[in-house]
């Protein structure tokens, strides 16, 4: 978990820097003073602040679940939401009514919410959380969808032996159809274009 050490003129002062440069609260957090404001000895080596170390304890699930349940709930929707922390990959599921609204056309609405949880979350964190986030099965779905389609329009690019670009996609989504065609040695793949612009192309392998 992430800490910081700051100092004060006063205990009290010094942790509340350290909230502030955390961006939390005290309920968030455990404390630990390293050093006590003092007058020293006759005035001599004076120790005119105190030293605090804080660390924040939250746990990122219930930080996650609560970051998301008030986007829902602001939109109209009533989601449950399970959640689940393995290896520094935190894993969302929502489930309920109207799922479809938090989808969004090509699943841009729930890429943006994943998007946004992984930035909540990971100022919290010294190691990179990897957030997924997902509902009705729809990342599983949308990659056997991808994959259908860069084989056939590999096939397609074999055949009329010209390039094809295919509409912008995320980074995760261009992954999984460069991924599909990389043991194809008759065509390869590549990206290009500006975020959120980029798409992939795949073009014919050229003989000698």
């Amino acid at each position: 978990m992430k800490k910081v050490v700051t100092k004060g003129r006063t205990v009290e002062e010094a942790i509340s820097l350290a909230l502030k440069e955390l961006d939390t609260s005290r309920e968030n957090v455990e404390t630990k003073v390293l050093e006590l404001p003092s007058g020293g000895i006759m005035g001599l080596f004076r120790n005119r602040y105190a030293k605090v170390e804080v660390i924040i304890n939250t746990d990122l699930c219930k930080i996650a679940k609560t970051y998301l349940n008030n986007i829902v709930s602001a939109m109209g929707i009533e989601a449950n939401i399970e959640t689940s922390l393995d290896e520094n990959v935190l894993s969302i599921v929502m489930t309920g009514q109207d799922m479809g609204i938090l989808i969004g056309r090509r699943g841009q609405t729930l890429d943006s919410l994943q998007y946004l949880t992984s930035l909540v979350i990971n100022k919290l964190t010294e190691q990179y959380v990897r957030v997924v986030l997902d509902t009705e099965n729809y990342r599983k779905k949308r990659e056997l969808t991808l994959k259908d389609l860069a084989e056939k329009l590999a096939h397609r690019v074999i055949s009329t032996k010209k390039k094809i670009e295919l509409e912008p996609m995320n980074p995760y989504e261009r992954r999984i159809i460069h991924a599909t065609l990389q043991k194809n040695n008759k065509i390869y793949t590549f990206s290009q274009g500006e975020e959120p612009f980029r798409k992939v192309v795949i073009d014919i392998k050229k003989t000698s």
